[in-house]
């Protein structure tokens, strides 16, 4: 299974934001993990599409957008025309699931749907032909640098019996570091997104030490 590094923006320096990306994309990471949040659907704000944008113009990296917000449906196009190459939507979050997928393969953007703590699997049955990642949350949605959850494992393999062979990246989020990785990655998780253990220290260092883990 080809495994993927997707560090979150969200551990970056954000006084240095253009030279942080820049050591993602340097260092060989796959995505860059973008954390959208409201203020509403999580207590935390962090950017919007205006940024999106302009940060798009620093870095060719795929951006990976994750939407934690509580209207996705009215802001899918803003982050697609901002330069999204992928957006993820809460299945907790309010209105049309179906339709924000729609909107979302409408622009032309890989579509997926994200899977907090204390949601069962059983909601996302519906869409799993239409998707392209399932995010799975391992901490609760809203900030950085909480503990991995240790009960994420058996979902996260749970997952991975669910997508069967369909070609559904399965991506985690949540507490990932030295320690965990290994642990999700057997589970079945192929998309790793890390933010406080990639972007403290030097990120060279940490995306091989996360390669060599993998390759164990």
């Amino acid at each position: 299974m080809n495994i993927k590094i997707a560090p979150s923006m969200l551990s970056a320096d954000f006084a240095n934001l253009e030279r942080d990306l820049k050591e993602v994309e340097k260092n060989g990471a796959d995505y860059l993990h973008v954390d959208i949040m409201d203020g509403h659907f999580v207590p935390n704000i962090t950017i919007g599409p205006d940024q999106v944008a302009q940060l798009r113009k620093t870095v060719a990296i795929p951006f990976d957008v994750h939407l934690m917000i509580t209207e996705p449906l009215k802001y899918i196009d803003q982050f697609a025309d901002a330069g999204a190459d992928i957006i993820t939507v809460h299945v907790e979050s309010d209105g049309d699931i179906q339709a924000c997928l729609d909107a979302i393969v409408k622009k032309g953007v890989r579509p997926g749907l994200v899977v907090s703590p204390d949601t069962s699997l059983e909601v996302i049955k519906p869409y799993l032909d239409q998707l392209s990642m399932i995010l799975i949350m391992c901490v609760y949605p809203g900030f950085g640098g909480q503990s991995y959850i240790p009960a994420s494992t058996e979902k996260i393999r749970a997952c991975r019996q669910l997508i069967g062979n369909r070609s559904i990246e399965l991506q985690v989020d949540g507490g990932i570091n030295f320690n965990t990785l290994k642990d999700v990655v057997e589970a079945g998780a192929n998309v790793i997104v890390s933010g406080s253990c990639l972007f403290k220290g030097d990120m060279k260092e940490n995306i091989g030490q996360f390669r060599k883990i993998i390759q164990r």
